[in-house]
C-alpha cells in the first residue's frame, strides 16, 4: 500500500515555481505578499542556469525529470537553486520507485531548506514504507508544523491552497497512522492499545482532510478492527467497499469476517448487514492535535506605566533597553547622531544630498530633492539607542517618515543603511526621493508594528499613516507580557487571588519554550505576515483572544536571497527567530529566549545584547550541556584561555548581518563543516574556522576535523 501521500507527488513538484523576493528590515503584511517585483528566477544572474531550470520545472515524464535534474546539478553545484532541484529529483525517483535514492535526495533538500512540507510529506511516507517509522513520524509532524505556521507558497493560488494544504495534511496524519500501527504490531498489551489509539486517532484526522480518500478508510477500519471496535470498523469497511479500486474486494473480505462473528447474521442478511453498516454514521471525531496553549491572558491595555508602581526596578531596567528606547518622541538629550561637525552626507559619486543641522537648540534634516532644491525637516522621533540611530518626522497630516540617512554609531558615520540590506531599486534608498513623501518611507505601515506597542489601523484597508494610532512608542510590557488592565484593576482592589488565572499576565516562568519564542518573535521574526484584526489590530491580539497573537510566515522559498547564504543558514539578524526555532536545541531540548538573554536586566548600558551571562558565557551553554564544563579542552581542542575554546565561537560563529556589524548566528547547534565550505567559498558558507584561521582553507578545515 503505497498511501495517499505519494499520490500527490506530482502535484507538488511543480509547486517549486517562481518566488517572489522581498526587501529586508520591513514589516510584510499579509495582503501585499504577493506584489513583490521579481523572483528567485530574477537574482540568478546566469542566463543559461535559468534556462536549464526553466527547463527542468517544465518536464513532466519522471525519468526526463531526474537526468534533468543530475545535468543541473553537476552544471550548477553551487546554484541558489539546488533545494529546488533535489527536490525535483527527489520526487522524480519516488514515481521511478528508487526510494533509496528519493530519500539521499530529499536529505540534500531538506539541508538546505528544512522547512518544506511539500517535500516533508511525500518523504514521511516513503520512509515509512521503507521501514523507517522514527524518522517518518519526524518528517511527519514537522510537516504538520509548517502546514500550519506557513503561508501559502506564491507559486499556489489562494483558490487552491486550501484544497492542497487539507490533501498534505491528511497524508502527514495517514504516515503518523501508519507508523503508529506498526508499533502496536511490536507492542503488547497497554502499550499495544495505547499506539493503537494513537493510530485511530491520527486517521480520523486524515479522514476528516481527505474524506474520500479510500486507503486512510481502509486503514482506520483495519485499525478499529484490531482494537475490538466491530461496528465502527465495519463503517469504515462499507465505505472503502463502495470506492472502485484495489481496496475495494478486501473491505469486503473484513466486512465478511465481522458479519460472521455478529449475532445479527442469523436474522439479517449479508447486504442487509453492509446496509446497516453504512447508515451507522460516523463516529465521534478525535479532539484536534495541538500544541501546549499559549498563555491565555485576555482583557484590555493599560500601558506601561501602571506596571511602574509595582514593578518599580523592572520598569526602570526595562527603560534603559532596546527596547525601551526603539522609538521615542525627540528630545535633544536622546539624539546620538553628529549633527555639528560630521553632519553632510554625500553619494558615491560626491554629490552632496543631505545636511544635519541644529537650530536653535532643534534637530533637523534638510534633503536635496529631484530637483536640487533643499528641503527641511524638523526631527520628531529617534529610532533606536544602541547601534545606529534613525530619526523620524512628522507630517501635519500625521504621518511619520523616517530619513534613509541614519547614524552608526560602531563607524561614528551617517549612512544609508536601506541601501546597504535593501536590493536594488528600492524606492526607500533614494535619498533625493525623500521629499516624495512615497509610502516606502513610511514609519506607521513599514516599521511601527515592531517598533511601538499596540499598533491600530482606524480605517480597514488603509496604508496612510494617519490612520495607524499606536499606544506607545517602543516594545512596552503589555508587548511581551500581555494585556493587563485586568491583572491592574484585581491587583488594586486586593481580588487577585479571588479572580483567578484570567487576569493573569503572562509569567515567562510559567510558559514553555514554544510559547516564549513566539513572544520574542513578534518582532524578531522577519517572516511573519501581519494582518489587522477585525477591529484593525495590527501588532496585538483582539479583545478576548489568546496572547500572543499567532501571525503565518512567509515561505523561505518566497524570501529574497539576501536572506539566505547559498548553504541555506540565515544571512540577516532580522530572520534570527527563523533560525534559531531550526536548532535542536528549540525543537529537541525546549530551549527558548530566557535561556541566554534578559530582556530588563538591570546593566543594559554596560550590556547591550542583553546576556545573561555576559562575564561567563559558556555558562549558557553548559546549563544544559554540563558533561562539556568538566573539561572543556577535551572538546574543543583549545587551551581554555582562548577565545577558540567559548561554546558560542564554533556553535554560534559571528556571520549574521546586522546594523554595520556581524552578529552570531542563533542557528546555535551549527558545526563547521569544510564540505559546504568547499562547495559554495567562505562567502557563502561561512566556517567558524576559517573566521579565526583566516590564512587557511577549506581543504585544511577537512583535515583537521577528521582528526578531531
Amino acid at each position: 500500500m503505497n498511501g495517499p501521500a505519494l499520490r500527490i507527488v506530482v502535484l507538488a513538484s511543480t509547486l517549486a515555481a517562481w518566488s517572489r523576493s522581498q526587501e529586508l528590515d520591513t514589516v510584510l503584511l499579509r495582503e501585499n505578499a504577493a506584489t513583490e517585483r521579481s523572483t528567485i528566477i530574477d537574482q540568478v544572474a546566469d542566463a543559461q542556469e535559468r534556462r536549464a531550470f526553466l527547463k527542468l520545472y517544465g518536464a513532466r515524464d519522471p525519468q526526463k525529470r531526474y537526468t534533468l535534474a543530475e545535468s543541473f546539478l553537476a552544471a550548477y553545484p553551487q546554484s541558489w537553486l539546488l533545494p529546488q532541484v533535489y527536490e525535483v529529483a527527489a520526487k522524480a525517483c519516488i514515481d521511478l520507485g528508487d526510494y533509496p535514492a528519493a530519500l539521499r535526495y530529499g536529505a540534500q533538500s531538506l539541508r538546505l531548506w528544512p522547512e518544506n512540507p511539500l517535500l516533508l510529506v511525500p518523504l514521511a511516507n516513503v520512509q515509512a514504507l521503507q521501514g523507517q517509522l522514527a524518522e517518518a513520524q519526524q518528517s511527519a509532524r514537522a510537516a504538520l508544523e509548517y502546514l500550519d505556521e506557513f503561508d501559502r507558497p506564491a507559486a499556489i493560488s489562494a483558490a487552491k491552497w486550501p484544497a492542497t494544504q487539507a490533501e498534505l495534511k491528511a497524508s502527514a496524519y495517514y504516515v503518523l497512522g501508519r507508523a503508529a500501527i506498526a508499533n502496536a504490531l511490536r507492542a503488547t498489551g497497554g502499550e499495544k492499545q495505547r499506539e493503537l489509539g494513537h493510530a485511530e486517532d491520527f486517521l480520523l484526522h486524515a479522514r476528516q482532510l481527505h474524506e474520500h480518500d479510500a486507503e486512510i478508510v481502509y486503514l482506520l477500519g483495519l485499525t478499529e478492527l484490531s482494537s475490538g471496535k466491530q461496528k465502527s470498523a465495519a463503517f469504515h469497511f462499507a465505505q472503502a467497499r463502495r470506492t472502485p479500486g484495489p481496496l475495494q474486494s478486501k473491505a469486503e473480505e473484513n466486512l465478511r469476517r465481522i458479519y460472521e462473528v455478529s449475532p445479527d447474521r442469523l436474522r439479517v442478511s449479508f447486504t442487509a448487514f453492509v446496509e446497516a453498516s453504512e447508515r451507522s454514521g460516523e463516529p465521534k471525531a478525535a479532539a484536534a492535535h495541538s500544541t501546549e496553549s499559549s498563555a491565555m491572558t485576555r482583557g484590555g491595555y493599560a500601558g506601561s506605566e501602571t506596571c511602574r508602581p509595582c514593578h518599580a526596578a523592572i520598569y526602570k531596567s526595562w527603560q534603559e533597553t532596546g527596547m525601551g528606547r526603539m522609538l521615542r518622541p525627540y528630545s535633544p538629550e536622546n539624539v546620538i547622531g553628529d549633527f555639528r561637525v560630521n553632519n553632510q552626507f554625500s553619494e558615491k559619486n560626491g554629490t552632496l544630498v543631505a545636511r544635519m543641522t541644529i537650530n536653535r537648540e532643534k534637530h533637523y534634516f534638510a534633503i536635496r530633492d529631484s530637483s536640487g532644491a533643499w528641503q527641511s525637516y524638523s526631527v520628531d522621533f529617534t529610532i533606536g539607542s544602541k547601534w545606529q540611530q534613525a530619526y523620524a518626522t512628522r507630517l501635519p497630516s500625521g504621518d511619520i517618515h523616517v530619513f534613509p540617512v541614519q547614524y552608526s554609531r560602531i563607524t561614528g558615520k551617517w549612512v544609508n543603511y536601506w541601501k546597504i540590506i535593501d536590493p536594488p531599486g528600492s524606492p526607500r534608498t533614494a535619498v533625493t526621493g525623500f521629499p516624495q513623501l512615497s509610502p516606502a518611507t513610511g514609519y506607521q505601515a513599514n516599521c511601527a508594528p515592531c517598533h511601538t506597542s499596540q499598533l491600530h489601523v482606524s480605517k480597514p484597508g488603509s496604508s496612510m499613516g494617519h490612520d495607524f494610532e499606536f499606544r506607545e512608542g517602543g516594545i512596552n510590557c503589555e508587548m511581551c507580557h500581555g494585556p493587563g488592565e485586568r491583572h491592574v484593576r484585581a491587583m488594586s482592589s486586593g481580588t487577585g487571588g479571588e479572580m483567578g488565572d484570567s487576569t493573569n499576565v503572562v509569567d515567562f516562568s510559567r510558559i514553555n519554550a514554544a510559547t516564549y519564542v513566539a513572544i520574542c518573535g513578534q518582532c524578531h521574526a522577519q517572516s511573519a505576515l501581519r494582518q489587522p484584526g477585525p477591529d484593525g489590530e495590527v501588532n496585538y491580539p483582539p479583545e478576548g483572544a489568546d496572547f500572543p497573537p499567532t501571525y503565518l510566515r512567509r515561505p523561505y522559498t518566497d524570501l529574497s536571497r539576501r536572506a539566505f547564504y547559498r548553504d541555506g543558514r540565515f544571512r540577516e539578524t532580522t530572520f534570527i527567530v527563523e533560525a534559531f526555532r531550526r536548532t535542536a536545541c528549540f525543537r529537541k531540548g525546549q530551549a527558548q529566549c530566557g535561556h541566554c538573554h534578559q530582556p530588563h536586566a538591570s546593566d543594559a548600558s554596560s550590556n547591550p545584547t542583553s546576556l545573561k551571562f555576559p562575564n561567563d558565557p559558556d555558562r549558557m551553554c553548559v546549563q544544559c550541556h554540563s558533561k562539556f564544563a568538566v573539561n572543556p579542552r577535551a572538546h574543543t581542542h583549545h587551551t581554555t584561555s582562548n577565545e577558540a575554546s567559548r561554546c558560542v565561537s564554533c556553535h554560534m560563529p559571528r556571520i549574521m548581518n546586522s546594523v554595520l556589524f556581524k552578529a552570531r548566528t542563533h542557528q546555535i547547534d551549527d558545526i563547521p563543516s569544510a564540505e559546504m565550505s568547499r562547495r559554495f567559498g567562505p562567502e557563502e558558507s561561512p566556517n567558524a574556522c576559517l573566521l579565526c584561521h583566516a590564512d587557511k582553507d577549506a581543504q585544511w578545515v577537512a583535515l583537521k576535523l577528521q582528526a578531531w
